[in-house]
């Protein structure tokens, strides 16, 4: 009887053998429905075999095949194949963390079809600028696999060039797939798209859509009905039948690596679907990620440059840097900015003061006993969130009410230390009464439909006074902001982890793109007590290719990514000292033994040592050989997989981690 080896959401690194009578080789990619346990489990056909190496005795028989869909592409199993090697997770969790939710249940709810949008009004095609000609004629979208590095100025016009490709991947009959990095990202460049191809078939991939819009616009991918995917990183996986252009929006946002379950890199997972399927891809970014540079410096990657705005009355706006060692500052605000708000204000225009801090204050504290906020469940504080009358963590979500009194000595005059941005937003108010001052954070946009409404009132000037942390970094467009204003940038600077420096460039450089990106000249105002730090100098002169090599320069001389590989195996408990226990374990292993080219370094806490009533180490595993650090992985972890530990003790393996 033939033998079906099918792929379970389990967190198992194998596959299951099933009986089933009249399987045959069409049935590979097709979900099947199979005997699990005391029940019954969705799972994904991987192979059909003659044999298998269990006795037939022991294997159950499958229920049914579902073979109302099209079958899985050999293509979507090639690179799930790769993503579960490399990153180290079961093949079965990977193949069906791929799945729209709908089709991993055993009663799925009723497939409707989607509403009747009115295409939109074709829009013109805008002039090109030179640059954009130059760089839209070097890229061949029928040229087989060349990653291809956009470095592009904030508002020069990258979107254009993605348009631009796209249209000659349509006239060739082939489908894009283009990523973002973050939802709030999506509808703008889903409208600006829909409106150039009004007659293609547009579908977005993200968290927000409905469980069914989603299924739906994964299925007219699978089935090659969807001309354009626009989506955030799970996207990479979308089976894409006559996939010939990927795009990669904002490389270097971190939103690109996923935190939970298979941690993987959709960036770099890209690239090889790329390779994978013979077709080019484009990377592009103001502050490309410095691996991406780096790829580009060294000839892995051909670099473009579009070193000017495309409108040619918009220019880059200069960046001032303020010295608060030398200015007296109100709420954290100094008078020569409050000076430039209120220039705007006079002249209709639009300024945004940007704060990469939710809430209304960091820590609520007590100055007589010294008692601070701390969460109960996390090494963290809570923050103060005046408006919603909360003390709140923002790691692991624990909420309480702010007390009256301090709950240790009683002293009514506690008060909350720092500012964030509800803060700020209320006394901006008291400082400029008239204006309408929108603050733009995670908890004032909880929505899609939150964040639409909120850019319309920006837009159509409802907003004078933009308070914002980095959801107001990147990617958006505001003609009548002029003024950017930047707080508390410095925090960054002295961080423990080396990535910090790139991150706050990044950030900076972005959020300072949002000014002056129409006919109205913009400026940028910085405020920071360390105005002779070589990062300011870099921003002030706009000059990424500097900072970027001189980043990469320290990076080589301290053994640092890209220039080594890293894994790194993290523990968790109740216990800290069970965690450390585990991870010693690890390193006594004689698989970790006598390993030339891998270095294993001592178990330590974590930066954030407790997280939701747990508490978590780690080691780091580094090598200068990509291919060595891949061999050695897979043995380590099926030793790691023998270990016996505690009943409550979860650990898994990060590759290439951004946080170490």
């Amino acid at each position: 009887m033939p033998i079906v080896r099918v792929a379970l959401d389990v967190p198992l690194h194998r596959l299951f053998d099933y009986q089933l009578a009249d399987a045959c080789p069409a049935d590979v990619g097709r979900r099947v429905r199979v005997p699990f346990g005391r029940g019954e489990k969705i799972g994904v056909v991987v192979a059909v075999a003659d044999s298998s190496e269990w006795p037939l005795a022991q294997l159950k028989t499958a229920n049914r095949v579902e073979d109302e869909l099209p079958p899985l592409p050999p293509d979507f199993f090639q690179l799930l194949e790769f993503a579960s090697t490399y990153y180290q997770a079961p093949l079965g969790e990977t193949i069906m963390a791929a799945l729209p939710a709908g089709l991993k249940r055993l009663s799925p709810p009723q497939r409707r079809s989607g509403r009747t949008q009115r295409p939109p009004t074709a829009q013109p095609r805008p002039q090109l600028t030179a640059e954009q000609a130059a760089v839209i004629d070097a890229i061949d979208i029928d040229g087989g696999f060349v990653p291809h590095l956009l470095f592009g100025v904030t508002g020069s016009g990258k979107t254009e060039v993605y348009l631009r490709l796209i249209e000659r991947a349509l006239a060739l009959g082939q489908q894009t797939l283009l990523l973002v990095p973050e939802i709030n990202l999506t509808p703008q460049l889903e409208a600006r798209v829909r409106a150039r191809f009004p007659e293609q078939t547009i579908v977005a991939l993200h968290s927000e859509l409905a469980e069914a819009a989603r299924e739906r616009h994964w299925l007219q991918a699978l089935r090659g009905e969807a001309d354009v995917v626009l989506g955030t990183r799970l996207s990479i996986f979308t089976p894409l039948p006559r996939l010939g252009l990927l795009l990669v929006d904002e490389e270097h946002d971190a939103s690109f690596k996923q935190q939970d379950g298979m941690r993987y890199s959709a960036r770099d997972l890209a690239i090889v679907r790329a390779r994978q399927q013979n077709i080019p891809i484009l990377f592009g970014s103001a502050t490309p990620a410095l691996e991406s540079w780096a790829n580009a410096e060294n000839g892995r990657y051909r670099r473009h440059f579009l070193l000017q705005r495309a409108n040619p009355q918009a220019q880059l706006p200069p960046v001032r840097i303020l010295d608060t060692r030398q200015i007296k500052l109100q709420e954290g605000v100094a008078e020569p900015l409050l000076a430039a708000i209120r220039n705007r204000l006079e002249r209709g225009e639009q300024s945004l003061v940007f704060l990469n801090r939710r809430g209304y204050a960091p820590v609520l504290a007590c100055p007589a006993c010294g008692w601070i906020s701390h969460c109960q469940r996390c090494a963290a504080n809570l923050v103060v969130h005046r408006a919603d009358h909360c003390l709140r963590c923002h790691h692991c979500g624990f909420e309480a009410r702010i007390p009256r009194a301090c709950p240790t000595c009683g002293n009514q005059d506690i008060q909350a230390f720092g500012r964030g941005t509800q803060r700020l937003e209320s006394w901006l108010q008291e400082q400029f009464p008239a204006a309408r001052i929108l603050r733009v954070d995670r908890d004032a946009v909880k929505s899609r439909k939150q964040w639409e409404e909120m850019l319309s009132r920006i837009h159509g000037g409802e907003a004078d006074i933009l308070v914002g942390t980095q959801m107001l970094a990147k990617g958006h467009d505001f003609p009548r902001l002029t003024l950017v204003g930047v707080l508390g940038a410095d925090a960054a600077l002295f961080a423990a982890d080396w990535r910090a420096p790139e991150r706050l460039f990044a950030q900076l450089m972005q959020v300072a793109g949002r000014a002056g990106r129409a006919e109205l000249p913009g400026e940028v105002i910085v405020q920071t007590q360390y105005p002779d730090h070589p990062l300011f100098a870099a921003l002030v002169a706009q000059d990424y290719p500097s900072f970027a090599s001189n980043q990469l320069q320290e990076r080589a001389q301290a053994g640092f990514p890209p220039y080594t590989f890293q894994a790194i195996l993290r523990a968790e408990a109740p216990q800290m000292a069970d965690a450390l226990a585990f991870l010693q374990a690890a390193v006594t292993l004689p698989e970790a033994a006598g390993q030339d080219s891998i270095s294993i370094y001592d178990p330590v806490p974590m930066r954030m040592a407790r997280l939701a009533n747990l508490e978590r180490a780690q080691l780091l595993v580094e090598s200068p050989s990509r291919p060595a650090l891949q061999q050695f992985l897979p043995r380590w972890r099926e030793a790691l997989e023998q270990l016996r530990t505690p009943r409550q003790l979860r650990w898994h393996i990060e590759v290439d981690p951004l946080e170490c």
